[in-house]
């Protein structure tokens, strides 16, 4: 029988269980997948918390990869034996088999071993959407990155150094500076004990940065907007530390005429033509050794509850995944 980690109420990481699941067959556009890696997003805590709210009870985990094992009446672009990663709704990631609708299946190429694409998959996407699909950017461009040795921010920084574009990145010690350096981060800085916009002010000589992507939410947004150059962006992906408060619009007018925008990357792989171009590149970088995937934790799924206090803890560095 198959299992999974399943949730009956909203909190912290010990309502998360462990328990026997039927999986059945699939049914119409649906496929059963065997899973072989399972990725761990920070997002996964929103829905554990109630931030993003579901009905309950409900599985949990949005990304893994695997094996097609049945396929419903009417699927026709996969095929039992089919290698395929995923990312996004509907939940219950978090288990060694399951049916999903068949229209968020991803082929995976047989050069990207599961593991990697478990731990890539969403963040990959999210990097290649802010990327190629948020604001042009040019080679000598200089970006603002948040929580430059996350997951995202490892795949982040090695990508904009393909495209010529230089990194700022925070991060919280030494240790994670150092990872996010040889990744390709151009600077960093520690904002534990530097003031961020101050330091971006200094080594953008003044003028401060044409984008900030922000993964942080509510203690940063504020620090983002200071290093902003003129007409500048505010990339708000990700709430770690909260939700964005409300933001004054004339408070953008007065910092230099600023744009703010809230993306999801759900909207940005909607369109199954966009969501392969974007997986293509990604897949691509990442076969030809351009693009490393750090997977720093693996756990057991029967160790969700560590791996979620781990990952809200700050302890985590890189990719998380679940492994088998």
């Amino acid at each position: 029988m198959a299992k999974a980690v399943r949730f009956y109420e909203t909190g912290g990481p010990e309502v998360l269980t462990w328990e026997a699941v039927e999986v059945g067959d699939p049914g119409p556009g649906e496929v059963r997948i065997r899973h072989e890696a399972v990725g761990m997003n920070f997002a996964d805590t929103y829905f554990r918390t109630g931030l993003y709210p579901v009905p309950l009870p409900a599985g949990m985990g949005v990304e893994a990869a695997g094996v097609v094992e049945a396929v419903g009446a009417g699927v026709e672009d996969f095929t039992p034996g089919d290698r395929v990663t995923y990312t996004g709704s509907p939940l219950g990631a978090y288990s060694t088999e399951r049916v999903m609708p068949a229209e968020h299946l991803i082929s995976l190429p047989d050069a990207i071993p599961f593991e990697t694409a478990a731990a890539m998959t969403m963040r990959g996407l999210t990097t290649s959407y802010l990327l190629r699909r948020i604001r042009p950017l040019s080679a000598g461009d200089t970006v603002l990155l948040h929580a430059a040795a996350g997951g995202v921010g490892l795949i982040f920084t090695q990508w904009a150094k393909l495209l010529g574009i230089k990194v700022i990145g925070t991060v919280s010690t030494e240790e994670k500076a150092a990872i996010a350096r040889a990744h390709g981060c151009d600077e960093v800085i520690l904002y534990t004990r530097e003031d961020v916009a101050t330091r971006v002010r200094e080594l953008t000589d003044g003028k401060g940065v044409p984008v900030v992507f922000d993964s942080i939410g509510a203690t940063t947004y504020e620090t983002s907007l200071n290093t902003l150059a003129r007409r500048g962006l505010l990339v708000c992906f990700g709430t770690a530390s909260g939700p964005i408060p409300p933001i004054d619009a004339m408070q953008l007018a007065i910092k230099g005429s600023l744009y703010v925008t809230r993306p999801a990357l759900a909207d940005y792989i909607a369109d199954p033509a966009e969501r392969a171009e974007l997986a293509g590149e990604l897949f691509s970088h990442v076969a030809a050794g351009d693009i490393t995937i750090e997977i720093n934790q693996r756990y057991g799924l029967d160790e969700a509850v560590r791996a979620h206090r781990d990952i809200e803890s700050g302890r985590s560095v890189g990719s998380s995944v679940f492994t088998f």
